[in-house]
């Protein structure tokens, strides 16, 4: 499936005396940042890779160069709050000739660029650290302004006075959300002191190395935002963006503007153990042990993946701002997390039976969630004849479930991030007879076919496969094709539209991680942006706005090609509309439900709201607005089923930490899970009635 390419890197003719054209205008501090010769021809190889071998192979032109600009300016400055109008002005000149400058080798106007960050940047933090010189208590917080906090399409400032103005609101907006949090003054002035005195420090040690990263990572994402070139030091952990697996807490992290955000948690992981750490929960502190807490917000995203990465065994404490937090609210809290390698075991497939009662009547429905698709490759390419995967295990699974005659199956892949491409395969095979289950489109337009090639079907009973925002990749294959062959109901939400491969490639400097295929289901269909449409849909737990290739700049399109299957009576179709109906009926009043449609609406409103109030008074009262909408959701929910109401939302944090998915205690106890068996069941209700007219 994967054309390995060549491991040699590409031998290019290059000049370098383009270089000496760009003087680092300003200030002399960084003219230490100079490219180098092994950096010049690495950026060759990368253009000449992403030329040859990416999916698309876009050409490298003018208009590339204009994605490249921008690309570059919302890396360096995302929230406009660094360049003035001026630097912008003078960039412009280069804005249609980013092409020439790589196809030639030359990284100096990266460079430059570069530098002038650095100069504003830390102009910035030297402006704020003389503010906070002359103590937090000189600021005003009685007048009435507000502070814009969505600035990605804001104008740049037209002089440094102006951004004086913007980051004097950026501090008391600070100060106002620790103060809020219920730290005293000296504490504050203490912590963002600190804080700005070490950005300006790290500042400071940028190397040449940082740089080219930075420009030719802008370059490689405007092909896809999977593509990205790894420097030497992050060559051996190029899945920084992906997990924190090996030896760290199993978490998929990113950037978001200073912050570093928690994207999905690992499956089996540390994290996902504990409890403790959600999705979109913002890290702003990373402790060893019983350490000091180190401040990370605004570092790079390596940086603190390094920092908590750490021995097996060993403790890390993490100070997290909650996802469900008001966007006003900097309220943290602290987690431990204990490190260690996720275990093929943990992630194994595991059952359960859901018992209901519908109608009158009694029913028992196997449930086996799958957290990922794994495969015990070092045992599988020895011959072990008793190596671990998931198809082996979800085998023997519902074979015992058979043998506890239970009525149906739901296949549970709701935050399974995917996994081996070949388990997802061979488990399609268990519920189809042989034929296609994935379709792999390469760069040159070669469509490769993967089959399931062992005749029969192991399980032909009733299935269901729930699916969440969070299944991606694998499980969208097995769910695509489960609703290809109409072999199961898709249920559940929208899922993650990851629908691409990528290889990574050695250079004579660093790796380039590039796209090279795509995957397509065998109705032509693919899987990337749109990721699979349930059947019948459930309310999102996560805005599909905020997490989802969909909200990735420059996500590859969803698109399709010829099928491979042709297509067969649809058992579900006839019942579709009816099975809907009465699942909305079911659910208009469902506490867990209701809560988890209001409790996103709350959030899509205050995510609206992008003027925060700097007066006191005002946010304060904005604060105890948001909370008592926060709490009132909860308590509804909570009066619903009968259990007991919270005075405060902020003291049930451990309590209720997961309030943003159901109770799993038993099956039973999981709304999303019983529902679709509710479903599953009426399915079966309505095809035997059919079945006797």
């Amino acid at each position: 499936m994967k054309r390995i390419l060549t491991r040699s890197t590409l031998s290019l003719v290059l000049s370098l005396s383009s270089l000496s054209l760009w003087a680092s205008p300003g200030t002399t501090n960084w003219d230490y940042l100079e490219p180098d010769r092994e950096q010049v021809i690495a950026s060759l190889n990368v253009v000449e890779l992403l030329k040859r071998h990416h999916y698309n192979k876009p050409p490298l032109n003018d208009a590339r160069s204009q994605m490249i600009y921008e690309s570059y300016l919302k890396l360096l400055d995302p929230a406009r709050m660094y360049f003035t109008a001026a630097d912008i002005q003078e960039f412009d000149a280069w804005r249609l000739r980013f092409d020439d400058f790589l196809k030639s080798g030359d990284l100096q106007p990266g460079f430059t660029i570069y530098t002038r960050h650095l100069e504003r940047l830390s102009g910035r933090i030297e402006y704020t650290l003389g503010l906070l010189g002359q103590g937090v208590d000189k600021l005003d917080f009685s007048v009435s302004e507000r502070l814009e906090t969505d600035r990605e399409k804001a104008p740049w400032a037209k002089d440094i006075a102006e951004l004086d103005a913007f980051w004097h609101k950026k501090l008391k907006d600070e100060v106002l959300r620790l103060k809020i949090a219920g730290k005293e003054p000296k504490a504050i002035e203490e912590l963002l002191t600190k804080r700005y005195q070490n950005q300006l420090k790290r500042l400071k040690q940028t190397k040449g190395e940082d740089v080219f990263q930075a420009y030719i990572n802008a370059f490689a994402q405007t092909y896809d935002p999977h593509t990205n070139y790894l420097s030497p030091d992050n060559a051996e952990n190029f899945d920084i963006n992906m997990s924190l697996s090996l030896e760290g807490i199993g978490a998929v992290l990113q950037n978001d503007n200073e912050y570093v955000k928690v994207m999905r948690l690992v499956p089996a992981g540390p994290a996902e153990k504990s409890k403790q750490l959600h999705t979109s929960d913002k890290i702003v502190g990373v402790a060893q042990g019983n350490q000091e807490m180190v401040d990370v917000i605004g570092w790079r995203l390596d940086e603190v993946v390094k920092l908590i990465r750490g021995p097996k065994g060993s403790l890390v404490r993490l100070e997290v701002i909650p996802a469900s937090n008001a966007p006003s609210d900097q309220t943290s809290r602290i987690i431990s997390i204990t490190r260690e390698a996720v275990k093929l075991e943990e992630q194994a497939a595991k059952k359960s039976v859901l018992k209901l009662n519908h109608d009158g009547r009694d029913y028992k429905l196997g449930v086996i969630e799958i957290p990922a698709f794994y495969l015990d490759f070092k045992a599988y390419r020895a011959g072990d004849p008793e190596y671990k995967s998931t198809t082996r295990d979800v085998k023997r699974l519902l074979g015992e479930l058979e043998k506890e005659k239970v009525d149906g199956v739901v296949i549970d892949l709701r935050n399974n991030g995917g996994g081996s491409l070949q388990e997802a395969t061979e488990l399609t095979g268990l519920f189809i007879d042989e034929g296609p289950t994935v379709l792999v489109r390469n760069s040159d337009g070669r469509v490769d076919v993967l089959n399931d090639e062992d005749s029969g079907v192991f399980y032909r009973g009733p299935l269901a496969v729930l699916v969440n925002r969070l299944s991606a990749s694998a499980s969208e294959i097995f769910a695509g094709a489960m609703q290809d062959y109409h072999r199961a109901l898709i249920i559940g939400g929208q899922t993650f539209g990851k629908g691409t491969v990528q290889t990574v490639q050695p250079l004579n400097h660093g790796e380039l991680k590039l796209t090279l295929a795509k995957f397509y289901r065998v109705s032509g269909q693919s899987t990337q942006h749109q990721g699979v449409l349930p059947d019948i849909a459930y309310p999102a737990m996560v805005d599909t706005q905020e997490i989802g290739e969909s909200a990735l700049p420059e996500a590859l399109p969803w698109d399709s090609i010829r099928p491979v299957v042709k297509p067969v009576s649809d058992p579900f179709k006839p019942f579709l509309s009816e099975l809907t109906a009465r699942h909305e009926a079911r659910t208009a009043s469902d506490p867990d439900f209701v809560f988890t449609r209001e409790r996103l609406a709350l959030a899509q409103r205050l995510m609206k709201d992008t003027s925060v109030p700097l007066q006191e008074s005002e946010r304060r009262q904005l604060q105890v607005s948001i909370e008592q909408q926060q709490l009132a959701l909860e308590n509804t929910r909570r009066k619903a089923k009968g259990e007991e109401l919270l005075k405060e939302i902020k003291n049930e944090e451990d309590e209720d930490a997961a309030a943003a998915e159901p109770d799993k205690s038993t099956p039973e106890d999981d709304a999303y899970l019983a529902e679709t068996g509710k479903i599953l069941i009426d399915y079966l209700g309505l095809s035997n009635s059919l079945a006797k007219h």
